[in-house]
């Protein structure tokens, strides 16, 4: 049962996809069709991939929650479930406030259209009046800096200049729960601790955040909990360094041995069997040992 400082509950949501398996791939129409004359009873077999399992959890309002996990382990794919851009197969999600995302780079806008006209774009499909969005132009431009290309076609803009005005868009317009993917990556790191900072004063103005990186660092330093998601399955809903050990200790547990290996070049006089890093984790920052 939730209440009135939940911002999202999520009850047993699951997400499957068909895929198409053993079909053969065609680069021309015309190879389509003359397989479809030498095989006119073929038919395509599909197969079932969930990339979400029975996910379960809510989210209070000012909470600032990472998710994190390995490649393919469905965070992408959670947060489009969570921003309605795709619906889940099975399950309940309740949405208590306007969201707002930022899951890949021109997520919501037009090519064609100028920085200026996307501003307002972005913000009309974000639920806003023309008077919010103008409320809060001044600041988008300055956090973005692209002032000197505002009336430029965004099709122009480089990745990063795309993600610096989707997020100032999304972080500056008044949605009550925000969803950032692992798209700031893309900016610089100057702008990636704007980005941090931004997502703070959300968090403190009493709205939601919810965070992908694979980047721990910035998970452990913005984020008061954590999940972590594995093959499509909430394993660890907790705290921030529980998870992360969680998210370590994955890739520990798929070390390749090679000291029977067949794959060999050389005399084999001299062979490496084992390779380890120093330690489990890096920082971006941290000095060559």
């Amino acid at each position: 049962m939730s209440t009135s400082n939940t911002a999202l509950s999520v009850r047993g949501v699951g997400k499957t996809y068909r895929i198409s398996s053993g079909v053969e791939q065609h680069s021309t129409l015309a190879e389509a069709a003359l397989s479809r004359l030498k095989k006119p009873l073929a038919r395509a077999k599909f197969e079932q991939f969930e990339a979400l399992r029975d996910i379960s959890f809510e989210v209070q309002r000012g909470d600032v929650v990472g998710i994190i996990g390995r490649n393919g382990a469905g965070k992408s794919t959670l947060l489009k479930v969570l921003s309605q851009i795709t619906e889940p197969t099975h399950g309940e999600i309740a949405l208590y406030g306007r969201v707002g995302s930022l899951l890949e780079v021109g997520t919501g806008f037009h090519p064609e259209l100028t920085g200026r006209e996307n501003i307002f774009l972005n913000g009309s499909i974000l639920g806003m009046s023309k008077r919010e969005i103008q409320s809060e132009f001044d600041n988008i431009v300055e956090f973005a800096g692209i002032a000197k290309f505002l009336d430029t076609p965004v099709k122009r803009y480089s990745s990063g200049m795309y993600v610096r005005l989707a997020f100032a868009v999304a972080a500056h317009l008044r949605t009550e729960i925000l969803v950032v993917d692992e798209v700031l990556a893309v900016g610089d790191a100057e702008f990636q601790r704007k980005c941090l900072g931004k997502m703070r004063d959300v968090a403190t103005d009493g709205r939601t955040v919810l965070f992908v990186s694979h980047h721990m660092q910035s998970v452990g330093a913005l984020c008061s909990r954590a999940i972590y998601l594995q093959k499509g399955q909430l394993v660890f809903d907790g705290s921030v360094s529980r998870a992360i050990e969680f998210y370590v200790d994955s890739f520990s547990k798929n070390v390749t041995d090679v000291s029977n290996s067949s794959h060999r070049f050389g005399s084999g006089q001299l062979r490496f069997t084992n390779v380890q890093p120093a330690r489990d984790s890096f920082g971006s920052t941290d000095a060559k040992e």
